[in-house]
């Protein structure tokens, strides 16, 4: 259960980043919004990840949560903010998501 809270945590960091990438672009009341949305996901990411770390190693839990972050904000980037998806960017995104998958199968709990 705390693996699929982690993972959930680690989702509400690739909201947060969105949207402060969406604020960023935005103005007046639109801008206001996107920055609730940012400070509501902060909140619900740090709030989950503090709830994974109660049963899961704390250097596990804080590198997987900056995985997902890393590799679902690149993904947005690239799906919504169109960022290059060169042949090295997405090869070094697969080895970051292969070491994820490797600290969940050597982690003790």
């Amino acid at each position: 259960m705390n693996w699929l809270i982690l993972i959930i945590a680690g989702l509400f960091e690739v909201g947060f980043t969105f949207c402060l990438s969406k604020a960023k672009e935005a103005t007046g009341t639109t801008a206001t919004w996107w920055i609730v949305g940012f400070f509501v996901s902060l909140s619900m990411s740090m709030y989950l990840l503090y709830k994974a770390t109660q049963s899961l190693p704390m250097g596990t839990a804080y590198a997987v949560w900056t995985g997902i972050g890393a590799v679902g904000t690149v993904i947005v980037g690239i799906v919504f903010f169109k960022e290059p998806a060169s042949f090295w960017r997405l090869f070094f995104i697969f080895t970051l998501i292969a070491s994820i998958i490797g600290l969940k199968f050597v982690s003790s709990h």
